[in-house]
C-alpha cells in the first residue's frame, strides 16, 4: 500500500514551463503576436483555422525521467520508486501545458498599406498545472517515523495549482517608424476550473510521549482552494465547465527596436493579470495544533465487555475528531503566471533576396542568429530559460529556426521549427527536445506546436 501510495504521488506530479523559444520572433506565424504583441507584421490580414491555428502541449519532469521509473532491466519496481525519490528535493517539479485557439484573426487599418496600426484578436483555451516535490512526505512515506523520532517534517513543500480557463484577447500593434513598433494585448479571463494550494505552512514530529510510548505532534496550516470543481459529477459533459462564471483581466505588453540595419532588440511581458473566484467555490482548511498519542499497547479488559473492533473504531474517531477538516465558499483571487521574453537579434546574408523594408531596416535579410532569455513566476522562484538561435529564410515559401535552450529541464535541448506557405495557407510546426524523441521515456520534457492559417499580403 505504501508502495502504491507513493507511485501514485509520482504520477499526479506534473509540472510545466511554458516557453515557446522557437516560436518567440517568428513572423511568418501570426501566433507569434500572442508572445510579443509588439513583434513584426508580414501580413495585411489572417484568420486562423478553427481549432486548428494553434495547438500547442508540454510535459515537462525536472529531476527524473519515465526510464528511470520503468526501465526494463533486474531493478525491482519497489527499488526503482525508492531510488527516483531519492534523486528528488523540494526544489524539483513536474507537470504538463497545454493550449488550443478556437478562434483568430488580425488585419492592418492603414490604406496605405504600411501596416502601420494592426489588430489582432482570439479566442484560446489553456490548462497549465504545477506541482512540487513534497520531499519531507516522501520520506515519510518511504522511512516511516519509527526512525524519524524528533525530525520535524515541513509541510510548506506542498505546492501546488491547477487551472484550466478560456482566453479572450484583442490587441494593437503600432509601427511608430523604422527602427520601433510596440503593442498591448487586452485578455479576459473565464475561468472554468482552479485549484490552488500554494500558502501551505506546518510540520510533523514525533517524540516520545507520556501517556504512550510516542506522541506524534501535528501544526498545521493548511488550505485548498477550488472554483468550478464543486458542481461536477463523473456523468457530466464538457458543456458543464462553462457553469464557473469566475471572470479575470490581464495585458500583455511588447516593443521590437532596431539598434542599426542589422540589429534588432525585443522584450514582451504577457499574462500580468488576475482572476476572481466567487461562484461554484469549495475551500478545504486545516489550521489547528494537534497531539496524537497513538495506540494504546494495552488492550481493555476483558471484563469492560469492549470488542476490539469497537476499541480500534474507538481510535479511529479520536483521530478524525482530532484532525478538523473545515469547508468554506469564501472567494479568493489568484494571479496569473506572468511571463517575460527579451532577445537580440543579428541578421546578414542578402544574397539574391528582394529586400522588403517593411517594419525593420533586417526585414530582407537571410540569416539571423540571436539569444533569448525567458522567465515565469512560479509560486516558489522565477524559472529561467536561456535560448540561442539560429533563422533562415531558404526562400519566400519556407523559413527554418533552429534553437539551443538551457533551462530547469535540461542542458542539451535542441528544437527546430518551420513556417511554410502553399498560396494563401500557411503552416507551422515546431518542436524542442529533439534529442530525446527517439526515446521520450528518457526526456525530461517535450513540447510541440502546430497550427494553419490563411494569410493575405498584397505584395
Amino acid at each position: 500500500m505504501r508502495k502504491l501510495s507513493l507511485l501514485l504521488l509520482l504520477i499526479t506530479c506534473f509540472s510545466f514551463s511554458q516557453n515557446k523559444q522557437v516560436l518567440y520572433g517568428l513572423p511568418e506565424s501570426p501566433q507569434s503576436l500572442l508572445i510579443n504583441p509588439g513583434g513584426k507584421i508580414e501580413n495585411d490580414w489572417y484568420f486562423g483555422i478553427p481549432f486548428l491555428s494553434h495547438i500547442h502541449a508540454n510535459v515537462g519532469f525536472s529531476g527524473v525521467t519515465a526510464f528511470d521509473l520503468f526501465a526494463d532491466d533486474a531493478v525491482p519496481f519497489g527499488e526503482k520508486v525508492t531510488n527516483v525519490i531519492n534523486q528528488l528535493d523540494e526544489n524539483d517539479f513536474f507537470g504538463a501545458n497545454q493550449q488550443i485557439e478556437l478562434l483568430s484573426g488580425g488585419f492592418a487599418i492603414d490604406k496605405n498599406g504600411e501596416k502601420e496600426n494592426y489588430l489582432s484578436f482570439g479566442l484560446y483555451q489553456e490548462t497549465d498545472a504545477i506541482v512540487y516535490f513534497p520531499e519531507d512526505l516522501a520520506d515519510l512515506g518511504i522511512e516511516g517515523n519509527a526512525n524519524n523520532i524528533g525530525r520535524v517534517f515541513n509541510l510548506n513543500q506542498v505546492k501546488a495549482s491547477l487551472e484550466s480557463l478560456l482566453v479572450f484577447h484583442a490587441g494593437y500593434t503600432k509601427k511608430v517608424n523604422k527602427q520601433l513598433n510596440y503593442g498591448v494585448r487586452g485578455k479576459v479571463y473565464y475561468s472554468l476550473i482552479n485549484a490552488s494550494s500554494i500558502a501551505n505552512t506546518g510540520t510533523f514530529v514525533t517524540r516520545e510521549g507520556r501517556n504512550n510510548f510516542y506522541d506524534h505532534v501535528f501544526d498545521l496550516d493548511l488550505e485548498l482552494r477550488t472554483s468550478g470543481v464543486k458542481g461536477l459529477s463523473p456523468t457530466d459533459g464538457p458543456g458543464a465547465l462553462l457553469k464557473g462564471g469566475n471572470f479575470g483581466l490581464g495585458v500583455d505588453l511588447g516593443l521590437t527596436y532596431a539598434l542599426t540595419k542589422q540589429t534588432t532588440i525585443d522584450a514582451s511581458l504577457q499574462d500580468i493579470g488576475f482572476i476572481r473566484h466567487s461562484k461554484d467555490v469549495e475551500n478545504y482548511i486545516i489550521n489547528n495544533q494537534y497531539t496524537f498519542s497513538g495506540i494504546n499497547p494495552l488492550f481493555p479488559d476483558v471484563s469492560t465487555a469492549e470488542t476490539a473492533e469497537a476499541y480500534w473504531d474507538e481510535i479511529e474517531d479520536n483521530f478524525d475528531e482530532l484532525i478538523e477538516l473545515r469547508k468554506t465558499d469564501n472567494s479568493y483571487t489568484t494571479f496569473r503566471p506572468v511571463k517575460f521574453n527579451a532577445a537580440l537579434r543579428y541578421a546578414f546574408g542578402t544574397g539574391n533576396s528582394n529586400v522588403c523594408d517593411c517594419l525593420n531596416n533586417n526585414e530582407g535579410y537571410l540569416n539571423g542568429i540571436g539569444v533569448q532569455l525567458y522567465s515565469i513566476s512560479r509560486p516558489k522562484n522565477v524559472q529561467n530559460a536561456l535560448t540561442v538561435y539560429y533563422y533562415r529564410k531558404l526562400f519566400e515559401a519556407l523559413r527554418l529556426k533552429g534553437t539551443y535552450t538551457i533551462d530547469s529541464y535540461s542542458f542539451r535541448n535542441l528544437g527546430l521549427g518551420m513556417s511554410a506557405h502553399i498560396k494563401n495557407i500557411n503552416f507551422y510546426l515546431v518542436a524542442d527536445n529533439l534529442l530525446d524523441f527517439q526515446n521520450l521515456a528518457k526526456a525530461k520534457s517535450a513540447s510541440v506546436q502546430l497550427g494553419f492559417n490563411y494569410i493575405y499580403n498584397q505584395k
